[in-house]
């Protein structure tokens, strides 16, 4: 698919302003589904580790579906997946306000939900990158600031619904809220030439459209009808045979008009049977030929060993940095932090700061002095060492402060594509995305379970989150070490020769 040079600016900014929304109303709700989590706690009874499947679900599944997410943009385009997505979204929240028990709600909650903003999420960060590049940064981190933004008012929103009207009233409000994503998602004109108003088919789609124009004239049809002609001919001398009949009488058939028209009824036939062959096999080479040539562009990424060490790093990230704003509500709790100290709710300020973050990490990314690698390698550090400050945290203080420190490194998630492109080049976009953000899913959904798991054998969330620190720690150095000597190696591009030069001197007759 070709586009037009990236304007950055013009109607770009109106994808950046609809983007924002649309991330602000699918993720508030899962970003912030520590308050739902408590409440879920209490009116099914079922352990924490199980219960954190919900939530870690509706975060997960998404990314886990990135690969066909993006398959899904790339084919449909960036506008008919958000809207197709709202309504899943929308949809999800409120089947979820109708369940009868945990397993429900995995589904309705956890999978439709999920899938609806994993959708969503490819949707607004590949348009995006379409119309910004030297401000890709700074679009990146204005739409990404989205979902922080949701996470800080969907969290006190969501108790406040809580207490006028249930949890269940609670889901279907928010659930109503989130159909303005199908207003945002009619905004996202696409990107494209003026004489392409619509995406460029694949090779697989364009058979139908090839099959129209084959002719008689191309070998392998000819092939085709040749072969049903000797067994048409075989066959007509076994009825002949049969019937007892004089070749004689049957050439004067076929000189009488009348049997002259119905010898044509089956040439018709076996040129159309011999041109519907020849199309399923050339439907066959075609699609076998695509699925060989993702395969060869998957194998081409990981041979690049920051990308290899990038797909790591982002899956222990997760399996570590997102139980915290899942738990850190549950956390307090277990700490036996009054309910009076709590100025603000820790996911809120969680979600401040990530917005906080997002938009200054993608401001710095715009800076060319800044290498956004080893920025995002500083975030895993810190991160990781924060995480394994928790189980000394006893008050809401140390509990709000360490919340503020996670929730800013968290916008890290804003540069993320920012990595990506420059490591992989804006060709290769959407699909090393979609297999960075597979096991960005991963993470998300066996992080928060490991934590609770870890809870229910211990009774206590301080091996939990030394292990949640441990993992961020270690996706960070591996990442750094991948990064030292190949970074500024791996997107360089090799200088053109110069032409070389010969001398001629002319032979003297003297």
């Amino acid at each position: 698919m070709e586009f037009k040079k990236s304007p950055d600016g013009g109607w770009g900014w109106v994808i950046v302003l609809v983007s924002f929304f649309t991330q602000f109303l699918c993720y508030g709700s899962p970003l912030a589904v520590g308050v739902l989590y408590v409440e879920w706690l209490d009116a099914f009874g079922e352990g924490k580790g199980k219960t954190a499947w919900v939530g870690s679900l509706a975060s997960g599944v998404g990314l886990l579906a990135s690969p066909v997410c993006s398959l899904c943009v790339s084919s449909f385009g960036a506008r008919s997946v958000t809207i197709f997505s709202g309504f899943m979204v929308a949809g999800g929240l409120m089947l979820s306000s109708f369940a009868p028990n945990i397993y429900f709600l995995l589904f309705s909650y956890g999978i439709v939900v999920g899938l609806g903003c994993g959708l969503l999420y490819t949707a607004t960060v590949t348009i995006t990158c379409q119309y910004f590049d030297s401000r890709r940064g700074l679009a990146l981190g204005l739409i990404s600031t989205g979902s922080s933004v949701g996470l800080f008012i969907y969290a006190a929103l969501q108790r406040m619904l809580i207490e006028f009207y249930g949890l269940d009233g609670c889901l279907l409000i928010v659930g109503a809220l989130a159909l303005n994503i199908l207003a945002c998602g009619s905004l996202m004109r696409p990107l494209q030439a003026s004489n392409c108003p619509l995406p460029k088919k694949t090779a697989l789609e364009n058979v139908a459209e090839t099959y129209s124009i084959y002719s008689e004239k191309e070998k392998n049809l000819e092939e085709n009808i040749h072969i049903l002609d000797k067994s048409y001919s075989i066959e007509e001398k076994c009825k002949g045979t049969l019937a007892n009949g004089d070749w004689k009488q049957d050439s004067l058939l076929h000189k009488n008009p009348t049997s002259m028209a119905h010898t044509k009824e089956p040439e018709t036939y076996k040129k159309k049977v011999a041109e519907q062959t020849y199309f399923c096999k050339q439907l066959a080479k075609r699609k076998w030929q695509l699925y060989k040539n993702y395969c060869g562009e998957t194998v081409s990424l990981f041979k690049n060993k920051v990308f290899s060490a990038l797909f790591i790093a982002i899956l222990l990230f997760d399996i570590g940095g997102f139980p915290p704003s899942l738990l850190m509500e549950d956390v307090a709790r277990s700490s036996n932090v009054k309910e009076e100290e709590f100025f603000m709710p820790l996911i809120s300020i969680i979600g401040i700061m990530t917005a906080v973050g997002k938009l200054l990490l993608g401001i710095l990314a715009d800076f060319k002095w800044i290498n956004t690698l080893y920025l995002y390698v500083a975030t895993l550090i810190i991160m990781g060492m924060a995480l394994c400050a928790i189980p000394f945290a006893k008050s809401y203080v140390t509990l709000a402060i360490l919340s503020g420190i996670l929730g800013f490194l968290t916008g890290n998630w804003s540069i993320f594509p920012y990595v990506t492109t420059n490591t992989v080049g804006i060709e290769k976009l959407a699909h090393a995305y979609g297999i960075l953000m597979f096991f960005a899913g991963l993470g998300n959904s066996l992080g928060p379970p490991i934590v609770g798991w870890f809870y229910d054998w211990t009774q206590t969330y301080d091996i939990a989150f030394y292990f949640s620190g441990f993992c961020v720690l270690l996706g960070g150095f591996i990442l750094l070490l991948a990064a030292l000597p190949s970074w500024d190696t791996c997107n360089k591009k090799l200088p053109k020769p110069t032409p070389a030069t010969f001398l001629y001197k002319v032979a003297s007759n003297v």
